[in-house]
């Protein structure tokens, strides 16, 4: 489950960040307009990204438990901040931290 979830970061982060970087229209609807706060959160991003990928040859099993704990308490409290679990980003951020808090469960349980 650890490489599963690490492996989704990836598949949910590269074209993520790549729409960001390019300013994507499909970018501009979910996130706004380029802003210092969402070049803040494509930092953001772009740091989990490069943890999850290194994480996937490193074996640190603590540091990805780690990792997918920050993901999933910030993932949930978006559907606080934004308020809406309709918009598209809070939708997919949810989704995201089920299934991360479950490989969390998981591990910690074994």
């Amino acid at each position: 489950m650890l490489f599963a979830s690490l492996v989704l970061n990836l598949l949910v982060l590269i074209p993520v960040t790549a729409g960001l970087l390019r300013d994507a229209p499909w970018v501009r609807a979910a996130y706004g307009t380029r802003s210092p706060a969402r070049s803040i959160l494509l930092a953001v991003y772009l740091a989990i990204l490069l943890v999850s990928a290194g994480l996937l040859v490193v074996d640190a099993p603590e540091a990805v438990l780690g990792l997918l704990s920050v993901q999933v308490v910030y993932k949930l409290l978006t559907l606080l901040t934004v308020g809406s679990a309709r918009h598209p980003v809070v939708a997919s951020n949810v989704g995201i931290a089920l299934f991360h808090a479950a490989t969390v469960a998981s591990v910690t349980v074994s």
